[in-house]
């Protein structure tokens, strides 16, 4: 047992381990730990809208797929695309070292290189999920005024792999991060605190 209570002291260290990447847009903050629970929000979005199209979908595998996608910054830390020009990260050895003392470690070193190679469709989802989970962010950002964000939009877009990834892209690029709590609608609340 004392493994298993190693990986979850492991996964906590996801809490207090930054998104280093938000340096260069300027504005925001998200742990790695943030970022996994709004991909996992994401993906459980994404394979709802597979399934309203007809399409069969792992969803178990898809929300673990998000679930451990980013498990290996908790030993490596999150390097961002200038620091992955500069610094070689041996994840490999961080996977075997994760996995090595679990009975449940070849799950998930399954489970993350299925991710990292995005060959299956769920892989493919949970990839989108990631993408869009940095789009929803980053939507908030452009809309609190960063000049930047529009770039890592567009960036962002051109990385997803399936239509209703770039279907949930196209929506979010449409609404105004603040429109679910801050509608016409709900003025009256807002102005006497009564609906």
């Amino acid at each position: 047992m004392k493994s298993v209570a190693e990986f979850l002291f492991t996964a906590a260290m996801l809490r207090r381990t930054p998104r280093s990447g938000l340096q260069f847009l300027g504005s925001g903050k998200e742990s790695v730990a943030e970022h996994v629970f709004q991909s996992m929000m994401v993906a459980f979005s994404l394979v709802k809208m597979e399934q309203e199209k007809g399409v069969e979908v792992d969803e178990n595998k898809i929300l673990k797929l998000c679930l451990l996608h980013d498990m290996l910054e908790s030993r490596t830390g999150d390097h961002n695309y200038v620091n992955k020009k500069y610094i070689k990260v041996d994840e490999e050895k961080a996977l075997d070292d994760m996995c090595r003392p679990l009975f449940f470690g070849v799950e998930i070193r399954e489970l993350v290189l299925e991710f990292e190679e995005k060959k299956s469709y769920e892989a493919k989802i949970a990839a989108d999920a990631d993408q869009l989970a940095l789009m929803v962010l980053l939507k908030e950002q452009q809309d609190l005024g960063n000049a930047y964000a529009e770039k890592w939009l567009a960036v962002a877009r051109q990385r997803l792999l399936t239509d209703s990834g770039r279907s949930l892209a196209e929506s979010l690029g449409e609404t105004d991060w603040a429109e679910w709590w801050f509608s016409k609608d709900s003025n009256e609340w807002w102005v006497n605190g009564k609906s």
